[in-house]
């Protein structure tokens, strides 16, 4: 019994101890990212889950200077790629060289690419060809690369922040359904609000400027991510995550709209992704536990990629956006 009173404080502790940093990171961003709190705040509680994001929006945004910043914030090693019809996969996974010594003998070595990293950006990932964009399937979902029947682990932890931009669409490759499951969320970016857009225009373009500042090691980083997984979460939020996903399914709903407007529903992925979601919500806001609240919040950015459709609901006007309101409406 004194074992788990002991468990329980030190899980107290833990929460407090995050809630007070997570208040410094959100002050450290803050000083170079203005007006794009919510974007902040769905980024930093898909790192604290262990996933990756996609990001999108219109150019000058921040989207770049967002991953950017948050490297640095949380001491990650941080590599871009800037996707173009061209980069192949070795461009982004690595390649093997024949090399010769000095006594003449050959042999093949490795090359690691740019996914070497512990964040990855990569810029307007859907201008890339498919088997480029496929070549980030497995390392995002297994976090190993397979060159040359050689399997090469990659550091720990490893986040994937990809950037979409959504006008000019013209030479561009829509991302396959299976690469967008593999995005814990898909974080809309959206104009900054005047007042932010002011403070953006004093901070930015003065003789000096402001910077961000670390907060976090990588290594108290993965500390965090295992504490996400410690946090109960009680029946009622289990059972509103159930009620949302497999509301949108148009297998198993009861509700008729949803049956006649939607292609496909959220999967399995969608449900574990609010399960660790809703807890690192909770976290940043140094709350003991989730609730049924935070299922709401974070419906649309994991819900709104995993879900599609159909012709008879673009006839009609209605978008994924607007299904999921209406389960949201539904808990």
């Amino acid at each position: 019994m004194q074992n788990v009173s002991e468990a329980g404080e030190n899980l107290a502790q833990d929460v407090e101890a995050l809630g007070e940093k997570a208040g410094r990171i959100r002050e450290s961003i803050g000083r170079v990212i203005f007006g794009q709190q919510s974007a902040i705040d769905e980024t930093l509680i898909t790192i604290l889950s262990g996933g990756h994001v996609l990001l999108i929006g219109v150019p000058g945004l921040a989207k770049t200077k967002l991953v950017a910043t948050l490297g640095h914030v949380l001491s990650l090693d941080s590599r871009r790629v800037q996707f173009t019809p061209d980069v192949m996969p070795a461009d982004i996974l690595g390649s093997e060289v024949l090399e010769e010594s000095d006594a003449g003998r050959r042999s093949f070595r490795f090359i690691r690419g740019p996914v070497f990293c512990q964040l990855l950006m990569a810029d307007e990932i859907n201008r890339a060809s498919p088997r480029t964009q496929s070549a980030l399937l497995q390392a995002m979902q297994e976090y190993h690369v397979s060159v040359a029947g050689e399997r090469h682990d990659l550091p720990r932890p490893f986040h994937v922040l990809a950037t979409q931009n959504p006008l000019e669409q013209e030479g561009t490759y829509p991302l396959p359904e299976a690469q967008l499951d593999r995005f814990f969320m898909q974080v809309n970016v959206p104009y900054p609000d005047m007042e932010a857009e002011r403070r953006m225009l004093l901070a930015t373009t003065g003789a000096d400027e402001e910077e961000a500042v670390p907060v976090l090691t990588s290594g108290e980083l993965q500390h965090a991510q295992r504490l996400v997984r410690r946090l109960p979460v009680g029946e009622s939020v289990v059972e509103a995550i159930l009620s949302l996903v497999r509301g949108g399914r148009p297998e198993e709903t009861d509700d008729a709209d949803v049956r006649k407007h939607v292609a496909w529903g959220p999967g399995p992925r969608a449900s574990q992704a609010l399960m660790l979601g809703v807890r690192a919500r909770a976290l940043l806001d140094g709350r003991f536990a989730p609730s049924v609240d935070d299922v709401a919040a974070l419906a649309p950015p994991i819900l709104r990629h995993r879900m599609a459709v159909n012709f008879a609901a673009r006839a009609d006007g209605v978008s994924v956006e607007q299904i999921v309101a209406r389960l949201v409406e539904r808990l």
